[in-house]
């Protein structure tokens, strides 16, 4: 939930104020930019498409109509840029995960440094929509409502591809063993 004080800066931003845009970017870089890394798979192109986001975000800005949606409304720009990269590559494997992105997810699951890399590459095994709804959940923290609004896919949408993430997920990792 977005509080009073980030509510206020995201409406002078929305005014034209240059420094409270700037403000939100230092809270928000991290946040899209791990997204970006869990969706594209390499740090590079995150750091391009995280600038692109916020480039996009602030001119953009005035559309805008919900101040307390502004985390997820940035995160769709973010996972629209992704998905169009990834189309360039032409499905091209994801070539890293980023340390962070893979320890979050591997805590979860495997305490083993060989079963990290192995939940990497099982991650990198997954479709862009399975890993995407995977990541806002798992990684980001969003629930299925959230996640779906980002997105623009039906709720019950959201549950079934993360049911089927998980599912692909675990396949691929005892494909591993």
């Amino acid at each position: 939930m977005v509080d009073e004080e980030l509510k206020h800066i995201i409406h002078r931003a929305k005014r034209g104020d240059r420094e409270a845009f700037a403000d939100l970017v230092q809270r928000f870089k991290g946040h899209v930019y791990r997204y970006a890394v869990g969706m594209l798979g390499d740090r590079m192109d995150a750091e391009d498409v995280s600038q692109e986001a916020f480039i996009k975000a602030y001119y953009s800005l005035s559309s805008l109509d919900n101040e307390y949606a502004f985390s997820s409304w940035l995160l769709r720009i973010a996972g629209n840029l992704c998905k169009d990269r990834l189309k360039k590559r032409m499905n091209a494997p994801i070539q890293e995960m980023s340390e962070e992105q893979n320890g979050r997810i591997a805590d979860q699951h495997a305490a083993d440094p060989l079963e990290k890399l192995s939940m990497e590459e099982g991650l990198s095994r997954l479709s862009v929509g399975h890993r995407e709804v995977l990541l806002l959940h798992e990684i980001q923290g969003y629930n299925y409502e959230e996640i779906a609004e980002m997105i623009d896919v039906p709720l019950g949408t959201v549950k079934s591809r993360l049911f089927a993430a998980r599912i692909n997920l675990r396949k691929e990792l005892r494909r591993e063993d």
